[in-house]
């Protein structure tokens, strides 16, 4: 049950304020003097404040008022406060108002108008310790998660990243290759990494080779070296990725590029560890921890004939899916901070900005815009407009609803307001209730 406090001289106030809310299951309690409510605040858990004034019958200035409020406010900032007096001066209030009061009544007040006041305040406070709560809960965890692994300074925040980056590192201890999946810029490499510095080959050197920036003649000759003369200025022998990366791990960005020929000597390798080299005879073996990643559709370049089945199960004994970054919207700002050169930040409206961007190059555009805008930044504060980015298009233009993370992560960035949470997701005050009831999302 929620409790309000009610500060005021008058004991019969707190008492007709204690049967009103009592009728709307709200609990009271009061205190007839501005000491006496800070010591109730200092030994007990309340929801919200309604404090009058005036302590005294010769007093109308409000100054008695002020300084609770501004006492409130240092002890406990985020705790809502009505400011109720019967000398309502208007200066006094919006100053107040300025100032982090959350409404402000005139006596003899008009029980309807507070109590939609102290009932949306509550839920504001209430949805707000909630989400603290779930944002703690999921802190502690990703802390775990960092003590137990090495996460190579992986900057994160979003539940979706925290699962993938755990899938990762449950995996890497085990012999099996991984298959590394998710759009280009998202961070694949990065993931590859992880794999590799928790596995147990984690001392040997990680070699990574990006399969689709080299031409197909070349790819074999990178990943299993060459003899001399065995291509054009092969003029003297060199060895390929796999034996750079004997006793460690071998990463190959982009496999789904590598041609037929190729195919067939890494599924060799893989199954036996041994390979010859581009020209020669000679047997090699190696002990290669093979981690690869790909943005393309693998079983359905396996349909057209494109990608060797048998390889495609070699390679994906385990996925670790990346994520989008448009899917992980708690990144977002943590990403871009970490980007930021020193001594610059973003403006409120550079943040709404990155926040409604689809980004659809992933975090590798994310990079480039916060560059971008730290260049053309006049001051310290990147503005929107520094950032460079389209405008952004109503969300109500989508017919898709969004899902449950969609919505805690918009009530989260908003501090709970829901009004500001709806208007980002382009629906309705009351459309965002219904379907934060549908999903069983607290109201309260």
């Amino acid at each position: 049950m929620a409790r309000v406090l009610v500060i005021d001289d008058n004991p019969s106030v707190a008492t007709a304020l204690e049967v009103l809310f009592s009728l709307h299951d709200i609990d009271t309690v009061s205190a007839t003097s501005p000491q006496a409510g800070l010591a109730v605040l200092d030994r007990e858990v309340v929801d919200l404040v309604v404090q009058d004034m005036n302590f005294h019958a010769d007093t109308t200035s409000g100054e008695e008022g002020r300084a609770l409020f501004a006492e409130i406010r240092a002890r406990h900032p985020d705790l809502p406060v009505i400011l109720l007096t019967a000398w309502t001066h208007l200066e006094a209030a919006v100053d107040l108002v300025r100032a982090g009061a959350a409404d402000y009544l005139g006596k003899p007040w008009d029980d309807r108008k507070l109590l939609a006041s102290v009932n949306n305040l509550l839920e504001l406070s209430q949805a707000r310790q909630e989400i603290a709560r779930r944002l703690q809960s999921e802190k502690r965890r990703r802390d775990a998660l960092a003590r137990e692994f090495d996460l190579r300074g992986v900057v994160f925040a979003d539940a979706t990243t925290e699962a993938a980056l755990s899938l990762a590192c449950q995996v890497a201890r085990s012999e099996l290759p991984v298959l590394i999946t998710g759009p280009n810029g998202a961070g694949k490499e990065r993931f590859a990494e992880i794999v590799h510095a928790n596995s147990t080959v984690k001392a040997g050197p990680f070699v990574a080779l990006n399969c689709g920036a080299l031409p197909g003649e070349l790819i074999e000759a990178e990943l299993f070296g060459a003899e001399v003369g065995a291509y054009t200025g092969a003029t003297r022998a060199r060895e390929g990725k796999f034996e750079a990366a004997d006793g460690g791990t071998l990463f190959l960005d982009e496999v789904g590029t590598l041609s037929a020929a190729g195919q067939v000597k890494l599924l060799r390798v893989l199954e036996t560890g041994r390979f010859e080299r581009l020209g020669g005879n000679r047997e090699r073996t190696v002990k290669v921890r093979v981690v690869s990643a790909t943005n393309a559709d693998l079983p359905a370049m396996i349909e057209r004939g494109q990608f060797r089945q048998d390889l495609f199960y070699r390679l994906n004994a385990v996925e670790v899916r990346v994520p989008a970054l448009a899917e992980r919207p708690d990144d977002i700002l943590p990403l871009a901070r970490c980007f930021l050169p020193p001594g610059k930040r973003f403006s409120a409206h550079a943040e709404g900005a990155l926040l409604a961007h689809a980004w659809p190059g992933n975090v590798r555009e994310l990079r480039n815009v916060v560059q971008r805008g730290a260049l053309l930044a006049r001051g310290d504060a990147i503005d929107a407009a520094d950032l460079g980015l389209p405008a952004v298009q109503p969300a109500i233009a989508s017919q898709d609803e969004p899902d449950r993370t969609t919505l805690e992560s918009a009530l989260a960035r908003h501090g709970g307001v829901v009004a500001q949470a709806a208007a980002e997701l382009g629906l309705s005050r009351q459309a965002l209730y219904r379907r934060m009831d549908r999903l069983g999302i607290a109201r309260s």
